[in-house]
């Protein structure tokens, strides 16, 4: 009887495959009393370092002890060419505040200053898509109180938010 249940348990799950996902989530805040815009992008650690692997000829293995000390300036350097952020149709530099490493996720810190105010913001972001064509990177940004999102892809990596 046990060997029926056990039977009648794993053929169902048979039928599931793993499928890995890829979706980056960049979350954008206006904050007007420091006039500040803050971003938090996580990505799969295995993944960013696939493609800075690939994309830089390195080696890089992250989260162990070989990790380079400077991997910081890879890790900006990747976001400087493929994440790119207008606001009121001028483009804009983020500082690079630091990661953080969550289980197999990778958060990213990332500051514009000497932002008055926020009427739209336009992304650019290939991050990842040159190497997993599947991959999507949601947006989610609130100014004011006011939410938006969307979402890029390889084939359409640019939007549009208005506030």
């Amino acid at each position: 009887m046990k060997k029926y249940l056990l039977f009648l348990f794993i053929i169902p799950m048979l039928g599931f495959s793993i499928h890995k996902y890829y979706l980056a989530l960049t979350e954008i805040e206006y904050k007007p009393e420091t006039q500040s815009v803050q971003m938090i992008m996580n990505v799969f650690m295995d993944d960013i370092e696939i493609a800075i692997n690939k994309d830089y000829i390195l080696n890089l293995q992250l989260a162990s002890k070989d990790e380079p000390k400077n991997v910081d300036e890879y890790f900006f350097n990747y976001l400087k060419e493929h994440f790119k952020i207008s606001i009121n149709n001028q483009e804009m530099n983020y500082k690079y505040i630091g990661k953080e490493y969550n289980g197999d996720i990778i958060f990213f810190y990332l500051e514009i200053d000497n932002v008055s105010e926020v009427k739209t913001i336009e992304i650019q972001n290939d991050i990842l898509t040159k190497h997993f064509s599947d991959q999507k990177n949601l947006i989610k940004a609130k100014v004011n109180g006011d939410r938006k999102s969307l979402i890029l892809t390889k084939k359409n990596d640019k939007g549009l938010l208005k506030f």
